[in-house]
């Protein structure tokens, strides 16, 4: 099992930089929040020691989605893992950038089907986006357990990173349906950590070692 953060905002990721968090995802989206240049983010993540950041490529078409890929490969190295639309030309340029050792994030799989032309393409990772799922009445971390299911059967070395989650329960639960990875926004991951009773755990401790004093 591995945790990474889905955020561009470097303060974020230094916060929480605590050894439990091994790769960064990001998007135009959380780019365009952080009202930053793209490279300069991506240069300040890799500062701050990640060896693994999903960097979305701008383009539609195979040759632009290519161009894009290997000059974000030739800036960041293998560190950076490029991020694919699950569309034709973005299968289509996962094969021939997997065929030249580079790794590939899969990105906005809704199905099975979707999944499965990801790892026949050679996807790193493939990113189902549980949340926005069930936003729209499916049931996301049953998809998650629906490939996990097909990628075990047929032996793919494909990973499965769900994404777009939205509580730490929802995180606990596509582990349990067999995801490899999952992505967190900083407050989830935030979450993660807490539970009442720990809480009233502690503060039992607290009174009993006074006491003992």
């Amino acid at each position: 099992m591995k945790l990474f953060l889905d955020t561009a905002i470097v303060d974020d990721i230094a916060r929480r930089n605590d050894g439990l968090i091994t790769g960064v995802t990001t998007n135009p989206t959380l780019i365009a929040k952080s009202g930053r240049v793209p490279d300069e983010v991506y240069e300040e993540i890799f500062d701050q020691g990640i060896k693994d950041l999903s960097i979305e490529v701008r383009g539609e078409y195979f040759d632009e989605l290519i161009a894009n890929a290997l000059m974000t490969n030739q800036m960041y190295g293998n560190n950076a893992t490029i991020k694919l639309p699950c569309t034709v030309d973005g299968l289509q340029a996962c094969k021939y950038l997997t065929s030249r050792h580079i790794r590939v994030n899969m990105t906005l799989v809704f199905s099975v089907s979707q999944a499965i032309l990801c790892s026949i393409a050679g996807a790193t990772y493939v990113s189902p986006f549980v949340g926005r799922l069930n936003d729209n009445g499916q049931d996301g971390v049953q998809l998650i357990a629906d490939i996990a299911k097909v990628f075990c059967h047929n032996r793919s070395d494909t990973q499965i990173l769900a994404a777009s989650l939205r509580d730490a329960r929802s995180a606990a639960q596509c582990f349990a349906a067999g995801a490899h990875i999952c992505t967190l926004p900083p407050k989830v991951y935030d979450d993660m950590f807490k539970h009442v009773l720990t809480d009233k755990g502690l503060f039992q401790f607290r009174q009993d070692f006074d006491r003992n004093l």
